[in-house]
Parts: structure tokens; C-alpha cells; sequence
């Protein structure tokens, strides 16, 4: 068991690819869909993981919260994510309550899941 890909679910692809793409950054690396009125099921990548992101209801709930370790250069990368200016989101960045020596940034997307980054600087 070394690998993990959590699916998030989604409920807009254009959205979502909004979000992850144009403004996390990630890449679509696959996606998958039945015929033309179904659900699409995509795959990104981005900062070393695999997220999987599903309009199928029955794949999983939206609220879900993943946790991306030693993103490197976290502060430049935040700094990068506000240069965008988001409508929907403007992160933070603080130390982590639990190590003095990590920063960690928290976005929330458009369908209620959440991603926390961490990084030492």
C-alpha cells in the first residue's frame, strides 16, 4: 500500500477544471465518461499527487478533506495562487498548530472539499 488517490466528489466539470487547472494548477491526466449524458469522471495531477474528481453520485460524498505533505516552496506557491485573484477563494497562509516549522495553506472547492497544503517554506 504505497500509493493513495482519493475521488472528490463534483458536481460542474467546467468548475472543477476551473479550479484544479486554471487555478491550483494540476493537469487532467484522464477522463472517462459512458456517452454524452453522463456523469465524467476525471483524473489530475498536480504537486506529485493523483486526485480523482467524479460527477457520479454514488462514488462519494462532497465535503470530503485531503492533506498534500511538502509541497516544496509552499510560500511562493500561495503567493502565486492569490497573483491569480480567484473570485471564489483567497487563502491564507499560517504555521501549523502542530509543527512550528510548517506552513499550510487550506483552499475549499466549489463543491465543498477541501485541501490543506503543508511545507517548510
Amino acid at each position: 500500500m504505497q500509493t493513495i488517490k482519493p475521488v472528490f466528489r463534483i458536481f460542474d466539470h467546467q468548475k472543477a477544471i476551473d479550479f484544479y487547472c486554471g487555478w491550483l494548477g494540476f493537469e487532467v491526466v484522464g477522463e472517462h465518461r459512458f456517452g454524452e449524458n453522463f456523469p465524467l469522471y476525471l483524473r489530475i495531477q498536480g504537486q506529485g499527487v493523483e486526485i480523482h474528481l467524479s460527477e457520479h453520485h454514488g462514488d462519494c460524498s462532497p465535503g470530503a478533506k485531503i492533506h498534500i505533505e511538502n509541497v516544496p516552496s509552499l510560500i511562493k506557491y500561495h503567493a502565486a495562487l492569490l497573483q491569480k485573484d480567484y473570485k471564489y477563494n483567497k487563502p491564507g497562509i499560517q504555521k501549523a498548530f502542530w509543527d512550528s516549522k510548517l506552513y499550510l495553506v487550506e483552499v475549499i472547492d466549489p463543491f465543498g472539499n477541501k485541501i490543506i497544503f503543508t511545507g517548510k517554506e
